[in-house]
């Protein structure tokens, strides 16, 4: 299952704050993404912080997963999870003499 996770800043978080713990922050990505857990990691444009899709068999694997990076540790960083799946309402866009085609064939 696809799982999109926004990160929470804590109340009170600062960078001054998350500074101590970003290289072993970094080092705990890393591991994910190279173990296919972590499939893609984004800066955020509306705010400083990260958008990241993970692979999990659940919401709640996910969080554990999150749990163990260094500033969630420390208690400086949540996420909200969202499980997400395949958009499966294309047929619903076509016209109706169109739902009857052979598979790969063009009107």
């Amino acid at each position: 299952m696809r799982i999109l996770c926004l990160d929470k800043p804590a109340p009170g978080a600062t960078l001054e704050k998350y500074l101590p713990h970003l290289t072993a922050e970094a080092f705990h990505a890393w591991s994910l993404y190279k173990s296919g857990v972590m499939r893609d990691i984004y800066y955020r444009q509306d705010r400083p912080g990260v958008a990241i899709f993970l692979e999990c068999e659940s919401v709640e694997q996910a969080q554990c997963l999150l749990a163990d990076f260094p500033l969630a540790k420390a208690g400086l960083l949540g996420f909200d999870c969202i499980p997400l799946g395949a958009f499966t309402n294309w047929e619903s866009l076509f016209a109706a003499e169109f739902k009857s085609q052979p598979e790969g064939a063009t009107p």
